[in-house]
């Protein structure tokens, strides 16, 4: 049964864990500058995920594979720089721990030190089992990834649903469970069907954050360039845009380029 939803000043790993005993939803969006992570962090989310899609959306880039571990600690000291109450968690970037346990425990250590991130993403199950305990062992915290993992996206070959057929449902599970006993506080499931993510929720004491993975999960994260409609180009169908800002946007800029054309801008109340 639910109780009443705690006034958290500072949220934490175990402030996520009680959320899910309590029934209470995760609510998680990503940033990657100082000004938009000021924001969502005012209007209340829970934790802000430094995601490694900065390398689409802040840098253009097909994938998430470019995007340099010097660049997420970038992004991630803008981000940490103007929270107050959010748990901030920063993507591992490819190439920085798949390699051996060491080199994602160097990785992982130069994030947490230069950037004053609380915690770090990395993609994968089993195969990158070892690496997780490494830096678990450090004391630092991990949250998982499972279902669609765009690192992956060569391997794949696409971006299409997850985990539908049963032998690779099975091994999301195991793997969902895995992570728990080694001692990950979270893990996110991206692109599989909801049935089976609702599963996972419910076999696992550790929150589950789901994008494209249905209602029966612990939270949801979402890019925030997407749920504010700044990219007009990306339209999944778990997508829910709650502003048209690309429209907005344009038709503001515009107006701004036409009123210095024109020289209306600036009036004689806008100069000194």
């Amino acid at each position: 049964m639910s109780v009443a939803k705690k006034d958290y000043k500072r949220i934490t790993t175990k402030s996520l864990i009680e959320m899910k005993s309590n029934g209470e939803k995760i609510s998680m969006l990503t940033a990657y500058d100082y000004t938009m992570a000021k924001i969502v962090d005012t209007a209340g989310v829970d934790v802000i995920l430094v995601g490694d899609s900065a390398s689409n959306v802040m840098a253009g880039h097909e994938t998430t594979l470019p995007i340099t571990l010097d660049q997420m600690i970038y992004h991630a000291s803008s981000v940490v720089r103007a929270v107050e109450r959010a748990l901030v968690v920063v993507d591992l970037p490819f190439g920085s721990y798949q390699s051996d346990p060491k080199e994602a425990l160097r990785s992982s250590i130069r994030i947490m030190k230069e950037s004053g991130g609380h915690a770090v993403k990395l993609e994968g199950g089993k195969e990158i089992k070892e690496s997780i305990k490494k830096i678990l062992n450090a004391g630092i915290p991990v949250m998982g990834h499972l279902g669609l993992t765009p690192q992956s996206i060569y391997k794949f070959g696409t971006y299409s649903v997850r985990a539908k057929e049963e032998q690779e449902a099975e091994k999301l599970i195991e793997d969902a469970k895995m992570l728990e006993k080694i001692g990950c506080f979270g893990v996110v499931l991206e692109k599989i069907p909801a049935h089976l993510a609702e599963q996972v929720a419910k076999s696992i004491s550790i929150p589950v954050i789901g994008i494209g993975a249905g209602g029966g999960v612990d939270g949801q994260v979402l890019v925030i360039h997407d749920m504010l409609g700044m990219n007009n180009e990306f339209s999944p169908r778990f997508l829910r845009r709650y502003l048209n800002l690309y429209e907005e946007m344009t038709k503001a800029i515009g107006q701004y380029a036409a009123d210095v054309k024109s020289s209306d801008f600036p009036s004689e109340k806008e100069q000194y």
